[in-house]
């Protein structure tokens, strides 16, 4: 888990990095085109001569922002239907899940390259088919846990008490169900950046001149080989910031699962 944290810590700092002034991702320089990594440009350059450093950083902050922004909403929207669903039941829980098992019946990829293509380019319309698609995980998970929660003693006795649906879905049911939702989470930003990136090396993501990982590996494939440092430094970003994500996620899941802990 430490390996993971470092490496995400890593991401953030190439991120916040990426859009200091001192960054430049859209200088060209015609002299310099494809040049290989030196004392000047630690990564070479691309096509138009711009550092692929500084691009790779600029590239690392859309990704956190796409990443993290979609994981917020798809969270958000995701708890609210998974515990209106677990906890009324009835109509409204059998409704809720004839349209995630809809969503499910569609793979996940080919849904987001879908609402791309309808809504277009652009990382605002990136977002917003992720989060369309990556709702659905959330809302199945805390619908769940809700229906094993909700009659638990102390949910009865707040509800014989008086209190109200929201207030016991709030203070009673949220807390218990927030430790999943964080595991869930932790894989939803490796599979946000993956589809970022696959989405933009398809042309319906970020835009030129605007630098994005699967951008610039897409760019860089017809390059591949004179210049392989076009591909080389995006992708091995791009493997560790998923693998970082996806073992601290696995981290995450192991510390909170306590069966795991107190078998032999």
């Amino acid at each position: 888990m430490r390996t993971s944290a470092i490496i995400l810590l890593a991401w953030l700092s190439m991120a916040v990095i990426g859009f200091l002034p001192v960054i430049d991702p859209f200088r060209v320089s015609l002299p310099e085109i494809l040049s290989t990594p030196s004392a000047a440009h630690w990564l070479g350059t691309d096509e138009l001569g711009r550092p692929v450093l500084d691009r790779l950083l600029a590239g690392a902050g859309v990704s956190l922002l796409v990443a993290f922004t979609t994981v917020t909403i798809s969270a958000m929207i995701g708890i609210a239907v998974g515990l209106v669903a677990g906890y009324f039941g009835g109509i409204a829980d059998r409704l809720i899940s004839r349209v995630i098992d809809v969503f499910l019946a569609f793979p996940g990829m080919l849904l987001a390259i879908a609402m791309a293509a309808m809504i277009g380019p652009g990382i605002d319309n990136v977002i917003i088919a992720l989060a369309v698609m990556g709702w659905v995980g959330y809302a199945r998970l805390v619908r769940v846990q809700v229906l094993s929660l909700r009659q638990r003693d102390h949910v009865l006795a707040a509800s014989a008490l008086g209190s109200s649906d929201t207030v016991i879905m709030r203070r009673h049911l949220l807390p218990l169900v927030m430790a999943p939702v964080w595991v869930e989470a932790s894989f939803g930003v490796a599979g946000a950046v993956v589809a970022e990136a696959g989405l933009s090396f398809l042309g319906l993501g970020i835009q030129a001149p605007d630098a994005s990982w699967g951008g610039m590996i897409r760019d860089g494939v017809r390059y591949l080989l004179v210049a392989p440092h076009l591909v080389v430094a995006p992708g091995i970003a791009l493997f560790l910031v998923v693998l970082a994500a996806n073992r601290f996620g696995d981290s995450l899941r192991d510390r909170f699962d306590i069966t795991s802990r107190n078998s032999w």
